[in-house]
């Protein structure tokens, strides 16, 4: 039988249809969409978890999604009710919220705990779509997102603004305490009292002041660490000296609770490091001293150990153990963070800012070692940190504790000149300067500072940062470029801007060297000490010698309330001399630009200096003044009376002057 051409044709292209693989088009996203083909990438394996309940909860659909983020196979829940994965405690906070969603058409922001497969519990939150809205179907479809994190990260953040807020109440606490301390100290002090209540008085003053500056460093030790700025010196140091020196420090603390100090050093690590021993020490300290704080009976072991790494590198282990009251197992975690000690009771009873162990962790951290602790209630802790070294030759002396200076003859033969626009720091200064017998010079400002420097020769000025008129930085550029003769000379900030960058404007700026405020006398010397070579220059004797009584000044208020102490009194006559010209000069400008609230205010600031002056005559006058100024401002009275309390002032000047 022959094949009809057609029938043939037609079995060609059937069998070509088979070798040749059809051409696939390319969808269009219109078309995509018009087909539904989105529902599968969206509903059944989309990063959200979709169900499909009843009214009662019973659930009739679950997408891909479940098992991704719960655990559960395909279809594995399908017949189970919805209410059984919810915890008890959710349960009836979740039957009213559905309950709502029957009600109406959308129901959002829903929060609630689901059971995992490995019978964990995840946060999710649902949108919900009531269907019988929409199809008149008793059902719901439950939108559901994975918030665990989200949960987490809300709850940590509770807990750091929590602990913040601790912090500031703690920080505040323990800053009020030393101020409350110097400041009722200081009101003693001016009641006349004995000498041996002046010493207790004191000492007291000096211990707050103490406790007020750890908190301070503390702080700014913090700031500067986590923003990347503090710098590590490598210099070569030996841990023998560095620990007995520790521990003489502490010895004192610890004979007075009855506590055993001891230290033990292993051979291997009985050599010279190179590494950073102020740091060192300032983990050694917050450590040793957490463990005097805490221990009331019992000892305090140092123990260290060296490992050798390679021919010229140790890994130091250190470990402080107590017998004090121990840490609770569930504060371990989080004693090392910010703001956080063991217990809140903790900083009631013992103080601190509770950034001690945070600054410690940090250091040793940036110094390529790490720290741990075990602890147990009432049975003491065990700090042990670990630090990598390597050796060196020679050791540079450590400083662990404050010492005086030797002997003023030190600086017996300086001249100084100090740049302090504030009165009480500038006295601070200028009677340590005086202790030492060195010769000085005040100035109140860059601009006055300059035209002393174009007039005199100093081994050294102490200038403060910032000043009116012109600040520490600018006077010390216009030095630096001012005369040749005169350039080099030593020049050592005086700042209370404690940070690594203010430091580094300070040296930028052409400074030599920084002193942080408050300082000490013993911070003063080292600087001094470490930049100042002896110089033989002739002595000038300064101060006022003891005025005798007069009919305008009497001074026998003021020996009464400074013990007869002439030093004392001689400076505050010189600083009534410095500053009383400048007071009047205010007044009486003031009054003739005719700013009569402003006299008041500098009448009311002298009033103070009058009666320590024993200018008795001008009491009632600047009682009167004041006054006037204020409720009659202008009046011929007032008037008047500036022009006899000025010539009054200017008199007592003047006597005082000769």
């Amino acid at each position: 039988m022959v094949n009809h051409p057609s029938i043939v044709t037609s079995k060609k292209w059937k069998t070509l249809a088979f070798e040749i693989p059809p051409i696939k088009m390319k969808l269009t996203l219109q078309a995509y969409v018009r087909k539904g083909r989105f529902y599968k990438s969206t509903v059944e394996d989309g990063s959200d978890i979709i169900f499909i309940v009843d009214y009662k909860g019973n659930i009739l659909y679950q997408n891909n999604s479940v098992r991704q983020t719960l655990g559960y196979s395909n279809n594995s829940l399908v017949g189970k009710n919805f209410f059984d994965y919810v915890p008890v405690h959710l349960l009836t906070y979740i039957k009213n919220q559905f309950l709502v969603s029957t009600r109406k058409t959308y129901n959002k922001g829903i929060e609630f705990q689901f059971k995992c497969k490995d019978k964990s519990y995840k946060y999710l939150e649902f949108n919900s779509i009531n269907l019988n809205k929409k199809e008149g179907i008793k059902g719901l479809i439950l939108d559901c997102r994975d918030i665990t994190q989200r949960k987490k990260d809300a709850e940590e953040l509770l807990r750091a603004q929590k602990a913040k807020e601790q912090f500031l109440a703690n920080i505040s606490h323990e800053i009020r305490t030393p101020i409350n301390g110097i400041a009722g100290m200081a009101a003693l002090l001016s009641q006349n009292p004995t000498h041996e209540e002046q010493k207790t008085y004191l000492n007291a003053i000096k211990s707050a002041a103490d406790n007020l500056k750890v908190i301070i460093n503390d702080i700014l030790d913090l700031a500067s660490i986590e923003s990347g700025k503090l710098q590590l010196e490598k210099i070569g140091f030996n841990l023998n000296d560095l620990l007995n020196s520790l521990v003489d420090t502490f010895s004192m603390q610890a004979k007075e609770k009855r506590i055993t100090l001891i230290h033990n050093l292993d051979k291997q690590a009985n050599r010279v490091f190179i590494g950073d021993p102020v740091r060192l020490n300032q983990i050694l300290i917050n450590l040793i001293s957490n463990a005097v704080k805490f221990t009331h009976a019992g000892s305090i072991k140092i123990n260290v150990t060296a490992q050798k790494l390679k021919e010229d590198s140790y890994k130091l282990q250190f470990d402080i153990t107590d017998t004090g009251i121990g840490i609770p197992q569930d504060k371990l975690q989080t004693i090392f963070e910010s703001f956080s000690q063991a217990d809140a009771s903790v900083t009631r009873k013992y103080g601190g800012t509770g950034l001690g162990l945070t600054i410690v962790k940090q250091l040793v951290e940036l110094q390529g070692g790490s720290i741990s602790v075990s602890s147990k209630e009432n049975a003491g802790s065990t700090f042990t940190f670990y630090l990598p070294y390597k050796t060196g030759k020679k050791a540079r002396p450590v400083k662990a504790g404050v010492h005086q200076p030797k002997s003023k003859e030190s600086f017996k033969y300086y001249s100084i000149l100090l740049v302090e626009d504030n009165d009480i720091n500038r006295l601070y200064a200028s009677s340590i300067l005086k202790m030492w017998g060195c010769h000085f010079e005040t100035a109140e400002n860059g601009v006055v500072a300059l035209e002393k420097i174009r007039n005199h020769s100093f081994d050294a000025i102490l200038m403060d940062v910032q000043m009116p008129v012109m600040d520490g930085l600018e006077t010390t550029k216009a030095i630096r470029q001012g005369d040749p003769a005169k350039k080099d000379v030593l020049i050592i900030a005086l700042t209370a801007n404690a940070t690594q960058q203010d430091y580094q404007k300070c040296l930028d700026a052409g400074m030599n060297d920084c002193i942080i405020k408050p300082f000490t006398q013993q911070d003063l010397f080292s600087s001094l000490n470490k930049h100042l070579g002896r110089k033989v220059i002739v002595k000038r004797e300064t101060g006022i010698k003891e005025t005798q009584g007069d009919s305008l000044v009497d001074l026998s208020y003021l020996k009464k309330m400074s013990n007869n102490n002439q030093e004392f009194i001689n400076e505050i006559i010189t600083t009534f001399l410095e500053s009383m010209p400048g007071s009047i000069a205010e007044i009486n400008q003031n009054a003739t630009e005719g700013n009569w609230e402003q006299v008041a205010k500098v009448v009311h600031k002298i009033k103070p200096t009058i009666t320590l002056m024993g200018i008795n005559s001008l009491k009632d006058k600047i009682l009167i003044l004041e006054q006037e100024a204020k409720t009659n401002p202008g009046s011929s009275q007032a008037t008047t009376l500036i022009q006899e309390v000025s010539a009054s002032l200017l008199q007592a000047v003047e006597f005082l002057r000769k």
